[in-house]
Formats: C-alpha cells, sequence, structure tokens
C-alpha cells in the first residue's frame, strides 16, 4: 500500500497495529523513543513522533508480552508504518533503518544508498559517478562530475543540499580542471534524484533534481578514505544532550594520475582542496538553528610538453606530432554558507527561514604555442622506425591566449513553510536572490598552416600558397569584453498534496505553481523585468491488484530563467532581456515490484515527452558551454527509460538501466538537426558480488555504453552545415575490497579494536582500456585543403588502491 507521510514539521511518525499471536489487537502497549512516548488504543493502534534524520531507538512493552524493539532512522515528514506481532516466549529484536523510501515511489523520485555511493568505483567517485549509471542520465567524461539529463545540458539540473541551491563554478572548460564535486559523499545521508516532471516545491531548471540531506551525528566517529588520487577526512560529533551535532569534512583531490596516463606528456600539477561543515543546534522543541558552510580552493598548472595521437586506417595510417610551448594556470576560489531557522508554531505548522552566501573568484589565465606535423606512419612490421612520421602532408601551429577573470557574488534570502490540515499538505515559499557578477573575458587564437594565417570565420576562404591572400591578417578567433551584472530574482511557490482512495487503489496528489519575476542589469544598462509562471501537478495511483503495481503521471509547464552564462553570447556580451527557455513535460511511469529466487526486485519503466520553445541554442566543447543568448530556436525530447534493480546476489542491490532518447532544435525555422545532448541510446550496470566462501572479499562493477554524441566539429562551424557523431563511450570500472572489520565482525583487542570498520580495495579504471574521445582537433592540409578530425582521447586503464576506515 502506499503509507502516509504527514507528519509534524522538523520531526516523522512511526505508526502500525500491534497484534499478539493470534492476530488480536493489544490494547495498552508502553511504546518509548527517547523522551516521547504513546500507547496503543483498544484497537491495537498507535502513532509515534519522533525526531528526523536521527537514528531513534523505539521499544515495545506489555506486561503480557516480550519486548520489541527496533531503530528507525526518518527524512522530515517521512511516515514509516510497522506491525510488530508480540509474543509471549521470545523477545523480538530487530534493526530497521528506512528512507522513506514508498513516499519517493509516488513522487517518482529514485533513492541512492549512501553506502552504494561510497563503494562503486569511478574516475569522479561520488553521486554523480552513481547518477550516469541510471537511464536517462548520461555523461562521456569520467574526468568531469557534470551529467546530461533527458536531452538537457549541464545548466539545466538542480542540485540542493539541505533544501540549499548549489552552484557550479562559471569558467571550468574541461574535466581535468573539475576538481571536486560540491558533494562530500562522507557526508551524506539521503539521496533523492528526479529525471523530470518534478514538482514545484524545486526551482526553475529544465531537466533534473537531485536532492541531497547532509547527516546529523548521533554519536562521535572519525571516517578516513586514502587512495592514490587523494582522500578525506570526516568527523562527527554529538552532544550528550544531543542539542548540539557537528559534521565536518575536509577533501583532497589530485588528478595527476589520470592525466599522466593520456597521450599529453604534461608537466601537471593540481591542488584540489575542500572542507565542509554542517551545524545543527536545538534550542528547544519548537526552534533548531543550523549551519553549512564549504570553502574550496582549486588551483591548476598545466603545461603540456608534447603529444602523439595515430589515427586513420590500416591502409592509410596517421599521426598528429605536436610539441608545446607555454602553460595554462587556473584558480577557483568558492566560500559559501548558509543558515537556517526552522520553529515548530505548532504540530501541523512549521517555519524555516534561509540565508545564503556564495563568493566565486575564478581565473583562467593560458597561453600555449602547440607547433603541428601530420603525416603518414610507417606501418612496415620489422622496420627500426615502426609507428614514425615518414612524410609529412601538413605542418603548422596554433597560439591560444587566454585571460578570463570572474568574480560572483549570489546571495539569497527564503522563507519556506509547510502546514498540514487533516490529509492535506500545504507547502509554500518566497525567495529573494542577488546576483553580482564581474567578468573580464579575453581570448584569442591564432592558427597558422605551413606558414599562412588561417582567416577567421566568414573571413573568406584562403588559397594559399597558390593564390595571394588580400584579407587583412588577423586572428582565428578574438573574443574580449568586460562586464558588470547585476540579477535581482523574486521566485515564490505554492504546492498542495494529498493521499486519499479511489475505491480500492490507494492515489496521492500533487499541484503546485511556481512564480519567476528577474530583471537584468549591465554595465548600468537595465533590461526588462520579466515573470513567468510555471504550473506542476502529478498523480499517483496503486491499484489493489495481485500484482504489486503503482502507476505515475506527472509533468507541467517549466520555465528556466536566464543564468549569467545563458545571458553571455559567442562574443562575450551580455544579452540583457533574454527571455526564459520553456518546455512542458510528460512523464508516465510505472513500478511494478515482484519477488524472483525469493529476493525482491523492481522495475521502473518511465516514458516522457519535452516540447521546448523560446530556445537559447549552444555548443559544447568538452565541458564548457557557449550560447546564443538569444531565443531563436524551438525543439522536442521524447524516450524511454528503464531500471531494473534487487538483490541479484543476496544482501546487494545492483541495477542494470537502459535508456533510448532523442532531442532535436530547429534554429531560425531551418529545419530539426540533432542537439549537441542527443545521446540516443544508453546502457549501463551497476553490480555488487562477493565471494560467497569468502564473504568479506567483494566486488563492485560499474559498466557504462553510451552513443556517440554530436559534435567534434571545427570551431565555429555551422551544426547544419556538421551533423557528424563523436565515436561511442564505452567504459567499464571494477573495484575488489577486502573488508577487515565492519559491523559484524568487531575485535575487543588487538590493533583492530578501535576501529568500527576497515577495508583495503584495489580499482582498475577503464578495464578495457577503451578510447574514449571527448572533442576533435581540426588539422588543416594546405595542399589538399582537406581538414583532418584528429580525436582527443580520455583516460586509459589506470589502476588505484584504496583504504577506508572509520573509528
Amino acid at each position: 500500500m502506499l503509507l502516509p507521510f504527514f507528519a509534524l514539521a522538523q520531526s516523522a511518525t512511526v505508526t502500525g497495529v500491534i497484534l499478539n499471536e493470534n492476530n488480536t489487537p493489544i490494547e495498552g502497549v508502553n511504546i518509548k523513543a527517547n523522551a516521547s512516548g504513546t500507547t496503543t488504543n483498544r484497537d491495537g493502534f498507535y502513532e509515534l513522533k519522533i525526531e528526523n534524520n536521527t537514528e531513534v531507538s523505539i521499544n515495545y512493552s506489555h506486561v503480557s508480552h516480550k519486548k520489541v524493539s527496533i531503530k528507525v532512522n526518518l527524512k522530515n515528514g517521512e511516515v514509516f508504518e510497522f506491525n510488530p506481532v508480540m509474543k509471549t516466549d521470545v523477545e523480538q529484536i530487530s534493526t530497521v533503518v528506512i528512507s522513506g523510501k514508498k513516499r519517493k515511489d509516488v513522487e517518482g523520485v529514485t533513492t541512492i544508498a549512501p553506502a552504494v555511493i561510497r563503494k562503486i568505483p569511478g574516475a569522479q567517485a561520488g553521486v554523480e559517478n552513481i547518477l550516469k549509471t541510471l537511464p536517462g542520465v548520461s555523461g562521456n567524461n569520467e574526468l568531469s562530475t557534470q551529467y546530461n539529463v533527458r536531452g538537457g545540458n549541464f545548466d539545466e539540473n538542480l542540485v540542493y543540499v539541505n533544501g540549499i541551491e548549489i552552484y557550479r563554478p562559471f569558467l571550468v572548460r574541461s574535466g581535468q580542471q573539475e576538481g571536486l564535486s560540491f558533494v562530500n559523499s562522507d557526508m551524506v545521508q539521503n539521496v533523492d534524484f528526479s529525471a523530470g516532471g518534478f514538482q514545484a516545491k524545486y526551482g526553475d531548471k529544465l531537466s533534473s533534481v537531485l536532492d541531497i540531506t547532509y547527516k546529523k551525528p548521533v554519536d562521535f566517529g572519525v571516517a578516513l578514505d586514502l587512495s592514490l588520487l587523494g582522500g578525506s577526512l570526516t568527523l562527527e560529533t554529538a552532544s550528550k544532550d544531543s542539542k548540539f551535532t557537528s559534521i565536518t569534512g575536509v577533501r583532497y583531490r589530485d588528478n595527476s594520475l589520470l592525466v599522466d596516463a593520456k597521450e599529453t606528456e604534461t608537466n601537471y600539477d593540481p591542488t584540489f582542496i575542500d572542507a565542509q561543515t554542517y551545524l545543527t543546534y536545538k534550542f528547544t522543541d519548537k526552534l533548531e538553528l543550523s549551519f553549512l558552510g564549504n570553502a574550496s580552493l582549486n588551483k591548476y598548472r598545466y603545461e603540456p610538453q608534447t603529444r602523439q595521437t595515430n589515427f586513420g586506417t590500416l591502409e592509410n595510417p596517421l599521426a598528429l606530432l605536436v610539441v608545446y610551448q607555454g602553460q595554462e594556470r587556473d584558480s577557483y576560489q568558492t566560500l559559501f554558507g548558509a543558515l537556517q531557522a526552522r520553529y515548530n508554531l505548532n504540530d501541523n505548522i512549521n517555519l524555516n527561514l534561509v540565508a545564503s552566501t556564495y563568493h566565486t573568484t575564478e581565473e583562467e589565465h593560458f597561453d600555449i604555442l602547440a607547433q603541428y606535423r601530420l603525416g603518414e606512419v610507417n606501418s612496415n612490421i620489422g622496420d627500426e622506425d615502426l609507428g614514425e612520421v615518414e612524410f609529412s602532408e601538413g605542418i603548422g601551429s596554433q597560439l591560444s591566449h587566454g585571460r578570463n577573470d570572474l568574480d560572483a557574488l549570489i546571495t539569497t534570502i527564503e522563507h519556506k513553510g509547510t502546514a498540514t490540515v487533516e490529509d492535506n499538505e500545504i507547502k509554500w515559499s518566497v525567495k529573494y536572490t542577488n546576483e553580482d557578477i564581474r567578468d573580464r573575458l579575453i581570448e584569442w587564437e591564432v592558427i597558422d598552416s605551413a606558414g599562412f594565417s588561417i582567416n577567421p570565420p566568414g573571413a573568406g576562404f584562403n588559397d594559399e600558397p597558390y593564390a595571394p591572400d588580400e584579407f587583412p591578417l588577423t586572428a582565428f578567433t578574438n573574443v574580449q569584453s568586460r562586464n558588470n551584472t547585476q540579477i535581482n530574482r523574486i521566485q515564490a511557490y505554492l504546492q498542495w498534496s494529498k493521499r486519499s482512495t479511489i475505491g480500492d487503489a490507494d492515489v496521492w496528489y500533487n499541484a503546485g505553481v511556481r512564480a519567476h519575476n528577474w530583471q537584468v542589469k549591465n554595465n548600468g544598462v537595465s533590461g526588462d523585468f520579466q515573470t513567468v509562471i510555471s504550473p506542476r501537478a502529478q498523480f499517483a495511483i496503486k491499484p489493489n491488484w495481485e500484482k504489486d503495481m503503482l502507476f505515475r503521471v506527472s509533468g507541467g509547464l517549466y520555465f528556466q530563467p536566464p543564468f549569467y552564462r545563458e545571458l553571455r553570447d559567442a562574443n562575450g556580451d551580455v544579452q540583457l532581456n533574454v527571455k526564459a527557455q520553456k518546455s512542458i513535460h510528460l512523464v508516465l511511469g510505472n513500478d511494478y515490484s515482484f519477488k524472483m529466487w525469493d529476493r525482491p526486485f523492481k522495475l521502473t519503466t518511465e516514458a516522457y515527452y519535452k516540447k521546448l520553445s523560446d530556445v537559447n541554442p549552444y555548443t559544447v566543447e568538452n565541458v564548457r558551454i557557449r550560447y546564443a543568448a538569444n531565443n531563436n530556436a524551438k525543439a522536442y525530447a521524447y524516450g524511454l527509460d528503464m531500471r531494473l534493480n534487487g538483490a541479484f546476489v543476496p544482501g546487494t542491490e545492483s541495477w542494470f538501466s537502459f535508456g533510448y532518447l532523442k532531442t532535436e532544435e530547429n534554429i531560425n525555422d531551418r529545419g530539426y538537426i540533432a542537439r549537441p545532448t542527443d545521446q540516443r541510446l544508453k546502457f549501463a550496470a551497476l553490480f555488487q558480488d562477493y565471494v560467497p566462501n569468502l564473504p568479506n572479499f567483494k566486488m563492485y562493477l560499474n559498466l557504462v555504453y553510451n552513443t556517440g554524441l554530436p559534435g567534434g566539429s571545427p570551431s565555429y562551424a555551422d551544426p547544419y552545415d556538421y551533423q557528424n557523431r563523436l565515436p561511442d563511450y564505452r567504459r567499464a570500472d571494477i573495484g575488489f575490497q577486502f573488508v577487515l572489520v565492519d559491523e559484524n565482525k568487531q575485535f575487543s583487542s588487538g590493533w583492530k579494536k578501535p576501529f568500527k570498520s576497515l577495508s583495503l580495495g584495489f580499482e582498475i579504471f577503464n578495464v578495457f582500456n577503451n578510447q574514449n574521445s571527448i572533442t576533435n582537433t581540426w588539422v588543416r592540409d594546405v595542399y589538399s585543403k582537406r581538414q583532418y578530425a584528429i580525436p582527443n582521447y580520455l583516460t586509459p586503464r589506470v589502476f588505484n588502491v584504496r583504504l577506508t576506515s572509520r573509528f
């Protein structure tokens, strides 16, 4: 059945009916949890309010029966139904840890266990690594934490931590620059993800919502995670009266292991460090104050030296040889702080006030000269110079220069509230945001082939050396701009939810509306005030069938008002009156729960359709998105997502995913072409296993196959003239872990005594050494005028060792 979900603000509810061995209700059972308690009525029914986001022990006792004990850990507002049968001869002890999964099922939300996130291997292990194994979610760059959802781009995904929206860096252009994701996996308690059709309480983005909740510790603990890619240290504390809790994490990451394995020889010196803390203090049962803080420092020094890329065919093998001079120095410094007050006005009304500030200073400075040779490769086996370039078909050089600096300050204040009236739940919010961005963009690139400068796009055809070029000598690309941009936003939402029945079927309703008003000001000039209104609704029904089926339908009108990146055009200029992109969503879903091999499984299927208008076209290069900053396109996306998850191996959770997607856009009524995110097919698997005779030796496998994306075109190429696709993305990561200490294997003496958990692991990234490419480098043969696409490969096979422990 669908579980009821309404509860006291900042509390959770445990409810049920208590029976004896003859299935007769027991009256007067004492139920105790910390300072709260209740008793069953004459029908054996009880309802107990407990603290949310905390492990709570609940004891059931009666003078004529043996005690029953459980442990639960519930989110705010969640309801867990527990119906124990109390016996007269045996004491019953059980442990239950639940994250409100039934409630999430009706909302179309995928819940991911934090333990899975921390175990599964990946070049960028963490929440985003697991998301890329879900249907509808794709990512073709293992060095990046960015992901696309159902035809959307990186900027169309909402990320919340404890209800506070999180932003990603502005200037990052490649995965190897990214460093650490904001989300610290060791601090996570709950992970919820929606790939579309989400509720009005979530913000104005077009694609997805990732909703993270950090832990509220119940006692002292220290967790340590070390590998060749870096490490993390997490400290948990709680006062004796549980009024004060804290969790603090410090992380360090070094991508050298991955970058040094690529085909370009470099001097690579990255430093990615961050520290996060989440503090809570409960003044009274009604008032609680919390603080979420983050400070990160990412420094990136990249000095390429040489590169050789072999490509072509067996009959005509070719190679690109590049010698580099110069370097790139980047810096990304971020400070984030959010203060949140929660007040329980009464049993039915909860009020929140949140104030947050996000400040980032980013520098991207580079001067890199690349001198290249394109030629035929000696393929004669046995020759001393096998694999070397014998004849050069093209030579040239490319000089890239950049001095990009950005300073952004985003300040937000928001009031949120929840009220329950009988079976109705009402949520509302009013939010004000001020965005102050100061940006200097200076980039130019000079390309020369065989001594002749290549003209910029649209400047005419260069026929040298056969005919003199009379055009002025200019850079191939040259972008310079300075922007001082302020954006003021006012957002609000109101939504209603209710659980009910239709005949023998359980049903759940949700309806809401969002409003968003904003104005852009740049260099002293103000744009128009713009307002959008976004109605959304969800409906779920669980028929009273023999087969466990749940059906969902959701959708509405979704808007995405432009953020700073979407306002800046290809020349770096801010366009003040860019409209919000608009999308009509329709999502149909089904959950089929069943048993196979006497173990639980679930097949989730969702079909979706999106109709988009006022689309802001863009191009993608690695992870950098460049917008046209106008609304001259329309688009659509439709597809089918399926996921089968369950206990394929007893005691573990694994899943297999399949996704089909088609998304196209029509720019200036020139006809429909594939969008840059048209990831047509996706297969993925996340599998956990262990050796039957040695259960402490475990294996984790992460498989992803994505068909090729449109892209890799020459700079500033017209997408209507170039619709080729990059090669398919194929990757397998595997991890082996030997558990020395865990909750089932504790030691009272010896060197293992201090540990609550301890394991040693070995990981292999890209097991089959697949050559995946993210972009192409285009080289021009001066004689034939032909341009060659040389793939820029991602990481090859890499080995890693890992140590995890908890004290």
